[in-house]
């Protein structure tokens, strides 16, 4: 995709493809009581590997879905405009490099929910702006803090329910993409 044929629309494309299929699973789930919700993450079991592909398709309920439908819509969106040669990369590793460490590294418990992906590309595109130092860039980095600087809280072990292994990891894996990619030329 060109800086010339770049569009807000176009940038929309694969996050809103995610968020289809995520609403799917989850209007099938509550239509025929299936409980998709038991295929998540569970670490360091056979089951649990399945996880690292249906995880962030799954929700546990309708809130649960809501908090995490806007964030991926929006910081997908961000992250395929402004950075299109590499946003697929990106996008990737935020998905499945996190679930992988949240498969090997999380406390005994079923993980679902896309606010591992969702950590990942917000701490991305905080962390990409830090380390390229350019204005353009840094720019970026600032509006994500303005609006989701507040995540920072989610990596805690706060409350039992909330899988903050699938936050930090999600940061962890965005923090590492930025540093991959930091010298990456012609991002636009």
């Amino acid at each position: 995709m060109s800086g010339a044929s770049r569009s807000v629309i176009g940038s929309a494309v694969i996050p809103l493809r995610l968020l289809f299929f995520i609403w799917f699973v989850f209007a099938a789930d509550y239509i025929y009581g299936a409980r998709f919700s038991d295929y998540g993450i569970w670490p360091r079991t056979f089951k649990g590997l399945f996880g690292i592909f249906s995880a962030p398709l799954l929700h546990a309920n309708f809130a649960h879905i809501i908090s995490n439908t806007f964030p991926l819509l929006i910081l997908g969106m961000v992250l395929f405009y402004f950075y299109p040669k590499i946003a697929g990369k990106v996008f990737f590793r935020s998905y499945f490099f996190t679930n992988i460490l949240v498969w090997i590294f999380a406390r005994p418990n079923d993980h679902v929910g896309a606010s591992g992906l969702i950590y990942g590309l917000a701490a991305f595109l905080i962390s990409f702006g830090l380390m390229r130092k350019d204005l353009y860039s840094l720019f970026i980095s600032l509006v994500i803090i303005f609006f989701y600087g507040s995540m920072i809280y989610g990596i805690l072990p706060v409350h039992t329910w909330i899988s903050w292994e699938s936050h930090l990891s999600g940061a962890i894996v965005g923090v590492a993409a930025s540093y991959e990619f930091r010298n990456s030329k012609y991002l636009l």
